[in-house]
């Protein structure tokens, strides 16, 4: 695991509206807690804040701060199931089972709403999500779906959007027509990350701050998770580190591969014109494989995602780079200025479905959300803490899909996703 102590929040519109500065002091002592979790980022502080809820000791040690990763600059889409394709499901289990993963896909987003009701976490939950389609293949395939999932799922939710209809959600000529979700959304992700610590700690949970761990080990059947300032002694681990985990668990981080995404809020519109520009404030995401998203923020600005990079390279200047995007799609806000531009890794998997597991009987992981980490993070904190109390069919479910390693190690992974990316990219083109 890297060490990132002392390193604060990425300069971001999420971090200057952050509404929670509570600081957690670093583990300076040895202690005994029944769980340890390893990363204060939404898959952590959700198993943390279940587990502390079923009455179980939990310390959380962060190398950072609270949702300083992914958790925290990530853009704040809500998006209901699994990145995956849910035929991925299917090679793995029976029909009844992909029905109850389905089912668990949708309840990710249940578990934010009833978070954020609960424990009041004041983070702009908004619901409204929409695919937008680029091609006619696409738009294609979006009707096939809303037709697949209430045939196989009875799902009546989702409904598509001519293009005839599409100013509704995005004032735009780009898009041929969508598919909207009422049930999916967007929030502030460092807002709700940092709600989610406070319900925590209410909860009995503690949460350490800038405490890099530096080793785990077993001795007489306790796990002994070190820092460098003070150790934790449990009876189960749960490695909550996505993209950092590095070479605390090198069997698990080879399965998950850090992808740069980006991020740029623009100076806030008037009323008026931001209503105009996406007058049902829902969240978009277009069909591309390197696919572009946006939303609008509380405050009328618009928050521009993409320029999605498996080289782990910023692209240069990248606010003007963003900014060049933005307007390919809205050319009426050329007058406009971006204020803030940022970035950050979210982990994906092989084959993008949620990589859950055991590295040990005692010690479980939860990584590769691959985009969807919003909700499915929370999904993840409860299927572990069941699992911990001895009732683990839902989250077995997960340990039955078959999960590559990258190709390449780690010298020629990289390379070799660069030149994939560059293919789909054409792809996109064509």
């Amino acid at each position: 695991m890297l060490k990132l102590a002392n390193q604060p929040h990425a300069a971001s519109w999420y971090a200057a509206t952050a509404n929670d500065s509570t600081r957690h002091p670093p583990l300076d002592d040895n202690i005994s807690v029944d769980v340890c979790v390893i990363g204060a980022g939404l898959t952590g502080i959700s198993a943390a804040l279940n587990l502390a809820e079923r009455g179980h000791t939990v310390a959380v040690l962060e190398a950072s701060k609270v949702g300083w990763a992914a958790s925290g600059r990530n853009g704040g889409q809500m998006i209901g199931g699994f990145a995956c394709d849910i035929d991925t499901f299917a090679k793995y289990m029976p029909a009844g089972d992909v029905q109850r993963m389905w089912e668990m896909g949708l309840e990710t987003l249940d578990i934010v709403k009833e978070r954020v009701a609960k424990h009041h976490i004041d983070c702009d939950l908004t619901l409204g999500y929409l695919t937008a389609a680029n091609k006619p293949a696409h738009a294609d395939a979006l009707r096939a779906w809303r037709d697949d999932a209430k045939k196989r799922f009875r799902y009546e939710g989702f409904r598509y959007v001519e293009r005839a209809h599409m100013d509704q959600y995005v004032q735009s000529s780009r898009y041929l027509g969508g598919l909207f979700d009422p049930d999916s959304g967007h929030l502030h992700p460092l807002n709700y990350t940092l709600g989610l610590a406070r319900a925590a700690v209410e909860s009995g949970a503690r949460i350490h701050e800038d405490s890099c761990v530096t080793a785990l080990r077993s001795e007489n059947g306790t796990h002994v998770v070190e820092t460098a300032r003070g150790t934790v002694r449990a009876s189960y681990v749960v490695l909550a580190c996505n993209t950092w985990l590095g070479s605390l668990a090198p069997d698990v981080s080879r399965k998950i591969m850090p992808v740069g995404t980006y991020v740029i809020a623009t100076e806030p519109l008037d009323a008026a014109r931001a209503a105009a520009l996406m007058p049902a404030r829902a969240a978009v995401c277009d069909s591309r494989f390197v696919l572009d998203y946006f939303r609008p923020s509380p405050d009328n600005r618009l928050l521009w995602g993409g320029k999605v990079s498996y080289s782990t390279l910023a692209p240069h200047n990248l606010g003007e780079a963003m900014r060049r995007d933005m307007l390919k799609t809205f050319p009426q806000l050329d007058d406009v200025k971006v204020d803030y531009a940022w970035g950050g890794f979210v982990d994906i998997t092989m084959n993008r479905a949620p990589h859950f597991g055991r590295l040990a009987p005692t010690v479980y992981f939860a990584q590769g959300f691959s985009g969807h980490g919003v909700n499915t993070t929370g999904l993840a904190g409860k299927l572990i803490a069941e699992a911990i109390d001895g009732q683990a069919s839902r989250f077995d479910l997960f340990g039955r899909i078959r999960h590559r390693d990258f190709p390449g190690g780690a010298m020629l992974r990289t390379p070799a996703l660069v030149l994939a990316m560059a293919w789909y990219r054409m792809k996109d083109l064509l």
